[in-house]
């Protein structure tokens, strides 16, 4: 008779799967919500069963050996079944439950699937959030993230995909700054005015700020005396007097509502429709994913 796989071995191909995906114990546990030891010593008791090393280690990196190479897909397989299972018993739920994880980046998270996840969670006060804020996309079958909601062009893949409402790219400034320095009328007036603006994390590129002139949409590149790498804090700095800056719509709405920005040259504001929520096959059915789809459609 075959011995049956345990719940300690079943850990260590949970973490070897990780670990081999993300590239690190550090990256899995951190996704794991366990400790880097914890990875590690699970992997190494699976290695003792099994009678093979998995990696190749040094003190930063670990990397397949030949044996963890052709392993690894059939495990990744193997969790992927257990996630159809999973999902096949959620969807016989008619209500939604379990936890919903979901990933995006910083802003997005911020400003709408913060308030979005605290209308749901009223709904549905069962479900547990897992929101995982980050500039790098993750993998959502091998993070068994069950939703993504990402900004910009996708690249083609089996996801399925729902594009939300559409937003606006447009140049904001403090009450105070304005009544000081006046008001531009026109783009090419940002010459004569402090501006605060983005660089990319990701590419070190400084952000250049789409108008629609004249029937088309041409970027400026200002000179700032203030540069940040991340959005948040250009929105702040403006709102404390440092100059105008260019920030999306739904980040900058609650700003505008209490009064703290006003919106400048709006009338050649650039409106971008590249926020999408993607999810995997296996969450078609799963009423959790469907009613967080269906009231993040509503709000956005």
């Amino acid at each position: 008779m075959k011995e049956q796989i345990g719940f300690e071995r079943f850990t260590g191909l949970i973490a070897f799967a990780r670990a081999g995906s993300l590239g690190s114990y550090t990256a899995a546990a951190r996704s794991l919500a366990v400790s880097p030891s914890a990875i590690s010593k699970s992997i190494q008791r699976l290695e003792s069963h099994l009678g093979v090393s998995l990696f190749t280690r040094t003190t930063r990196s670990i990397a397949f050996t030949p044996e963890g190479r052709d392993l690894h897909e059939r495990v990744l397989q193997l969790l992927r079944d257990a996630e159809e299972i999973e999902q096949i018993a959620q969807s016989a739920r008619a209500e939604p439950a379990g936890t919903l994880r979901i990933a995006t980046s910083l802003p997005i998270g911020l400003y709408m699937l913060t308030p979005a996840i605290l209308m749901f969670r009223k709904l549905y006060p069962e479900v547990m959030i897992d929101l995982r804020m980050s500039d790098h996309i993750v993998g959502l079958v091998d993070d068994s993230i069950d939703l993504a909601v990402r900004i910009g062009d996708l690249a083609d893949s089996s996801l399925l995909s729902r594009r939300l409402s559409p937003y606006q790219l447009c140049c904001y400034a403090s009450p105070e700054y304005l009544a000081m320095r006046g008001i531009p009328r026109e783009p090419g007036e940002l010459v004569g005015h402090d501006t605060v603006n983005l660089r990319y994390q990701s590419t070190g590129q400084m952000f250049r700020w789409p108008f629609q002139i004249g029937g088309k949409e041409r970027e400026i590149l200002p000179s700032s005396p203030i540069i940040m790498d991340a959005s948040e804090a250009v929105l702040t700095a403006i709102a404390g007097g440092a100059g105008i800056g260019m920030a999306t719509s739904f980040m900058a709405a609650p700003w505008v509502s209490r009064g703290e920005l006003i919106p400048v040259l709006a009338e050649f504001a650039v409106k971008r429709h590249n926020i999408t929520a993607v999810w995997p096959e296996s969450r078609r059915s799963n009423p959790t994913v469907r009613a967080f789809l269906d009231l993040l459609i509503k709000q956005y």
